[in-house]
């Protein structure tokens, strides 16, 4: 008999996208004593080098200095997070945009994930005396971290993205905003910019008619950046972004090669930063400071934005470029349509027709030590079937060369095995 008879502990434990994104993480560490491991699945950054040596030349000051390592890792910070942090956060954003912020607009948490928690259960959900309110993702794909967070049923609703072909191999989503008028009951809307899985920014017009959207509705809009504008700024299309009193902003140190400070960044308005300050409090007294005093100093020197834009960018937009000849020189029998890689540092597949699901590709690719991500785990919200959602993965480029062109053949092998088999 288990212990976890509650409705959190049983919404919490069960099977999920992200956790079999995470085991799988752990599982190709293990195989790879005994097999080829070619790991095109998480989202785990690239390891590059010049970006390290940039870190540890700052653990060494660190370490050298007893006020910040105090800060670093020998006191708990505030709740809303480091307070230097945070205020070289907005003054970059105001130096860089013209956005009026202070630090008061900025709170931290443990890393992305536990924002959208936090802020999709703040906005949303039961309400005392009425009917429960939702999330709205203007498109589907989206991420597959936000599918499992509500601690309600039902706390996301979404609708297809339209398909546009350019006739080239590639394909790029838009918003179908005919198709959101009629969706009731929203607390929020939200997308991720760049998407995650699909590499897709949408347009500044698309942005500010999603926020005018949100104004009219009386909500906020939430802006997940953790690849894009400015910070890692894995936006290869669209060089804006925006902010203002209704949107939330989220930012992340994870996409800069820190994903173990678990650092999430929220600007917003004054009443949302309080709201996630004392979520902090409550549910963990205080986020890490581990990664803001490790990036401060880089954010006021104007150090990261530099290293951002002459090495960490170029370096995902080479292997991008190296991941689709790849795949159209190992696909170049199949019925394959790339979505346009506009920022991340993923590729989204697209088989039209494909005869098994996408699910079962996952684990024939698996099998050979081969990890993706099925893309029907990326559809949350949709309120009816789409065929489009079982004929799409998701593979991470940032990986190794080696590892990637190796994992891209198997994957060829195995979509045209399928075909071969129908």
């Amino acid at each position: 008999m288990t212990v976890i008879e509650s409705t959190f502990g049983r919404r919490m434990t069960r099977a999920t996208g992200a956790l079999e994104l995470m085991n799988d993480l752990g599982e190709a560490v293990a195989m790879s004593g005994t097999q080829p491991v070619h790991m095109l699945g998480g989202g785990n950054p690239a390891r590059v080098p010049a970006v390290e040596a940039v870190y540890r030349r700052r653990l060494a000051e660190i370490s050298a200095n007893d006020a910040q390592f105090g800060r670093f890792a020998a006191a708990y910070s505030a709740p809303a997070g480091d307070p230097g942090f945070r205020a070289a956060v907005a003054e970059l954003l105001e130096r860089e945009y013209g956005w009026p912020l202070a630090s008061h607009n900025v709170a931290l948490t443990a890393g992305s994930q536990t924002a959208f928690f936090a802020l999709f259960n703040l906005l949303a959900g039961e309400r005392q005396g009425d009917v429960p309110s939702r999330i709205l993702l203007p498109l589907a794909p989206e991420y597959i971290g936000y599918a499992d967070l509500g601690l309600t049923d039902g706390l996301l609703v979404s609708r297809r993205a339209r398909i546009e072909e350019s006739g080239d191999g590639f394909f790029k989503y838009r918003v179908d905003f005919d198709a959101l008028e009629s969706i009731d009951r929203v607390a929020a809307l939200c997308v991720s910019r760049p998407t995650n899985p699909t590499g897709n920014v949408l347009s500044i017009d698309e942005l500010r008619r999603l926020d005018a959207m949100a104004r009219d509705r009386g909500v906020p809009l939430i802006v997940d950046a953790a690849y894009g504008l400015p910070f890692p700024g894995l936006q290869y299309a669209e060089p804006e972004c925006l902010w203002n009193d209704n949107v939330i902003l989220c930012l992340s140190l994870s996409k800069l090669g820190l994903p173990a400070t678990r650092t999430g960044i929220v600007i917003a308005r004054e009443e949302i930063i309080e709201a996630v300050t004392a979520f902090n409090a409550t549910a963990a007294l205080a986020p890490a400071s581990t990664g803001p005093v490790l990036v401060e100093p880089l954010l006021r020197t104007g150090e990261l934005l530099e290293l951002c834009r002459n090495t960490i960018r170029p370096y995902y937009e080479g292997r991008c470029r190296e991941a689709v000849d790849e795949l159209r020189a190992a696909c170049r029998d199949l019925p394959l349509r790339i979505h346009q890689p506009e920022g991340a540092f993923f590729l989204w597949l697209w088989f039209p027709g494909l005869p098994i699901s996408n699910e079962r590709l996952y684990r024939r690719l698996k099998s050979r030590g081969v990890f993706v991500l099925s893309g029907h785990h990326f559809f949350p919200g949709l309120d009816e079937p789409w065929p489009h959602a079982q004929e799409c993965l998701r593979i991470n480029y940032s990986q190794p060369r080696e590892n990637v062109v190796a994992g891209i053949a198997i994957i060829a092998e195995e979509v045209r095995r399928a075909f071969q088999e129908d």
